[in-house]
């Protein structure tokens, strides 16, 4: 008899996902209350549902018989098949504790603090000046919403009051948390790991061009310092194995300066702005098979996989203002191995990170040319973004 799947996501990062699930010989359904979304428009068994509705979303699995459950690219997803599996019972989705300990600052930083893992340092309100620079945040929001950074410069008790009113707003919980701001170069490691040992591993060099907390331009590093990364690798699997993590895919966020480093984030879900794309241009490793397969109850085997080392750019196409899209003016060649566009002419852009003009995956054939793009587009040299102008 053929199995049922149900995907938790109908955004474009997902697709790679869901065509691994189509290539299982299964029915695939995906689920999202936004028609416009890239999977919403195209795939056959789209369901136009609101999943934060967590008794619908439950009654579509109950009424279908689902198999499998699988989240899709961003944490939300992630929480509620957490919440789902708690009733219902699929493979490798981690408990609604688990999931809310990783994806709370607050909770994350405690078990860190037991662990003496290798995270800033919270700040008491009272130490702030002596601290500084340091960040206000939200304990549960991505993507840079409500955070401020403190430096000497900006410290006043009125600037420190707007920065906790904003995190506040920008909480679910209306809880904030104040930490010192580490300052370096931002990267992720990638990690699928089996019975809390990590198997296979990445580290991606991430930067942020556009919105200073939105990741746009990265690369893979195949030469990454390797005290460093071991030391990354020993504070993951300290976590894993004391939350007991559920196998499957395992993505941290981490700043490092080079001698020393701090985890940032760390999430279950797979990355978004297709990440997985970006693996898999570089070393050949069909990323979101592995990150579905635990969800599927398939093993995660690499024996057979040959990691191939190619030079490779992934560059999310973004604006700082609002305005209408026009085209991209290249300032010169390039080799572009995919074009994802996420807007059309006349389609009036948001800010980054409400939306995005589209994603490359750029081709190099030397190490050389990889840097000076790279650096191009780090510097915005690489293309100009053409605005219709109105009146």
């Amino acid at each position: 008899m053929q199995k049922k799947i149900l995907l938790i996501d109908t955004n474009f990062s997902a697709k790679p996902i869901y065509d691994y699930l189509i290539k299982t010989g299964s029915e695939v359904y995906v689920i999202g209350g936004n028609q416009n979304d890239a999977l919403a428009k195209s795939v056959k068994n789209y369901i136009n549902l609101d999943y934060s509705d967590i008794f619908e979303v439950k009654t579509f699995i109950e009424k279908n018989t689902i198999d499998y459950l699988v989240p899709g690219g961003n944490d939300f997803s992630y929480k509620v098949c957490s919440i789902i599996n708690e009733e219902l019972c699929f493979y490798n989705i981690d408990s609604v504790e688990i999931n809310e300990i990783i994806n709370n600052k607050e909770k994350f930083r405690k078990v860190s603090t037991e662990l003496n893992l290798h995270v800033p340092r919270i700040v008491e309100t009272e130490k702030i000046y002596e601290s500084l620079p340091i960040i206000i945040k939200p304990v549960d929001a991505y993507s840079g919403h409500g955070m401020t950074v403190i430096y000497d410069t900006n410290y006043s008790s009125s600037s420190i009051d707007s920065a906790i009113r904003l995190a506040k707003k920008n909480s679910k919980s209306q809880n904030y948390l104040i930490e010192e701001f580490v300052q370096g170069q931002l990267y992720s490691h990638s990690a699928f790991i089996v019975n809390g040992e990590i198997i296979l591993d990445f580290i991606v060099e991430e930067h942020c061009t556009v919105n200073p907390y939105v990741v746009d331009t990265s690369r893979v590093v195949f030469d990454f310092d390797k005290n460093i990364l071991n030391q990354i690798k020993n504070d993951i699997t300290l976590l894993a194995q004391k939350l007991k993590f559920a196998d499957g895919l395992v993505h941290t966020q981490f700043i490092s300066n080079g001698q020393r480093f701090w985890l940032i984030e760390i999430t279950r879900r797979c990355p978004g702005d297709l990440y997985s794309k970006l693996i898999e241009y570089s070393t050949g490793l069909p990323y979101a098979e592995f990150y579905a397969r635990p969800f599927l109850n398939q093993r995660m085997d690499f024996s057979n996989i040959q990691i191939n080392k190619k030079l490779c750019i992934r560059h999310t196409i973004s604006q700082t203002n609002e305005n209408y899209f026009s085209s991209l003016n290249f300032k010169l060649p390039i080799c572009i191995e995919e074009f994802i566009p996420l807007t059309v002419t006349g389609d009036r852009v948001k800010s980054s990170p409400f939306s995005r003009i589209g994603v490359m995956f750029i081709n190099t054939s030397t190490k050389r040319e990889w840097d000076d793009i790279f650096q191009k587009l780090l510097s915005k040299q690489l293309y100009e973004i053409q605005c219709i102008e109105t009146n």
